[in-house]
Order: structure tokens, then sequence, then C-alpha cells
């Protein structure tokens, strides 16, 4: 069989058993590309499965290609090295054996680096709120990464939802860029935290409608002034995106050059 495969794995951080960091180095440079794409990673059907996972919903063939989409965490101007932040679904047919994957394993990543959700979108001059549930908060991180520096005019924040403190991958570094850029501001919030945890305990909505945006990164909720991100949990997308209707906020399309933009998972 001839393998597709055209990428070598060069780290893999376990946030939990369910959630890591997988970085990548391509065989060949991949074009510059826009920060809050994606791209398509594959394995074959007859790699191991993580000993964390459960049984296939769907039994894969071996000698199939399994691929899904992703977004990119690295900087946008990264030719060759990769990053992508992925949670495991058990009993799917990918993420398990991504899981199983060690240094130096090779896997498939597509040539095409694609998507609309893009934060180059946002026009110059306008605030930025990024709002992520789980791994959605991927495209963020790319984009802090490759334009932070060059965005000292405008007020920027992420608002990261999870369960539990184990859940907010790339908690040190977006605590670090907030601590170094004063116009940006990082708000993670809980649902299910313990007593260990200092932080916000409220759902994303309930952040929002009091106002922290406004109060402590003098961001507001204003279609003319603030363009606004979703990525994540499809339930935290349409309930913002509702939350957000209310103040006449349009989703962007190619069509429409809206201040809502919408990735759901």
């Amino acid at each position: 069989m001839d393998s597709k495969y055209n990428a070598t794995v060069i780290g893999k951080i376990m946030i939990t058993p369910d959630i890591m960091v997988l970085r990548v180095n391509t065989d060949t440079p991949r074009a510059e590309f826009e920060s809050g794409q994606y791209t398509v990673i594959g394995l074959y059907g007859h790699e191991a499965r993580s000993v964390n996972s459960g049984e296939e919903h769907k039994e894969s063939q071996s000698d199939k290609l399994i691929q899904r989409a992703y977004s990119i965490a690295s900087n946008r101007a990264s030719s060759n090295q990769m990053e992508f932040y992925i949670s495991q679904v058990k009993d799917g047919q990918l993420t398990p054996r991504v899981f199983g994957l060690e240094q130096g394993d090779r896997l498939y990543v597509s040539e095409r680096i694609v998507g609309m959700f893009k934060l180059s979108d946002t026009p110059k001059g306008f605030d930025i709120a990024m709002v992520a549930t789980g791994t959605g908060v991927a495209p963020y991180i790319s984009f802090l990464r490759s334009h932070i520096a060059e965005n000292s005019d405008i007020n920027m924040a992420v608002i990261h939802g999870a369960a539990h403190q184990w859940d907010l991958g790339y908690y040190s570094e977006l605590s670090f860029l907030a601590s170094t850029f004063p116009n940006f501001h990082y708000f993670p919030t809980l649902t299910d935290a313990d007593e260990t945890w200092q932080g916000r305990k409220l759902w994303i909505k309930e952040l929002l409608e009091d106002e922290i945006l406004a109060n402590e990164a003098n961001i507001a909720t204003d279609p003319e002034k603030t363009h606004f991100f979703l990525c994540g949990n499809p339930k935290m997308a349409e309930g913002i995106s509702a939350w957000l209707n209310e103040y006449e906020y349009e989703k962007h399309s190619r069509k429409v050059p809206g201040a809502l933009h919408v990735e759901e998972f």
C-alpha cells in the first residue's frame, strides 16, 4: 500500500488523558495561512488506538485514510512546523489513533489550508472578543502568536469556558500574554471547578451579561466597535449568537460582512 503520510510527530503534550497539543513537522513547507484557518490530518485504519480509548462506534477499514479537519494553533508564518489542539472522542475513528501517536511517528497533513473563520476579517481599528469552549481556543492561539505585537492600538480578549481547571489548555501562555500586553485580557471561566480554583465560575453567557468585557477590557458589545469570534460547542455558539443578535450583530459570510464570526465543532 502506498502511504500518503507526509509529516512526522515532533511533540506531544498531554494536557489531560483526553486533551493534547500535537506538534508535527511536514515534509514540505506549507504556504503562509490566515490565523483561524484549518487543515486536515489523517491516519490509516490499521494504526493502533490509544489505551485510553473505547470501542469504535463504526469499525474502520485498515487501508482507508481517516481524515478530519482541525484548526491550526501555530504562528501563521510557520512553514513546516504545525500545532494542533485536539480532544479525544473515545469511540471515534481518528482521534484515538492520533492519541496513540508518539514522537517520530508519521501521519498525513493536507497541503491545503482553508476556512472562512479568519481573524484578519476584522476591520482595522475594531476591538476583538474571542470566545471559545474546549479546544475551540486553538485559532485564537494562532492569531495571538501571529499578530498580538502589531495590534497594540486595539483591545482584545479571550473568553475560554471549560468544566475543570485541567481543561484549560494554553492557560499559562494566555496568562503570560495578558500580563505582558496591557491591551489583551484573558477570562477563563469554569462550570465545575473545585475549591482550589480562585477564578470565575460562570457560564460564558453569564460572564458576558455581567459586562466583564466593558468593565475590565474596555470592549463594547457593539458591532460598530467590536468583532466577536465564537469557536467550539455548537450550543455555546448558538446561545451566544442569539445574545449578540439582541445587540444587532449579524453573522459574517461572503455576502454579508457581519461583525459576528462563528466556527462550530
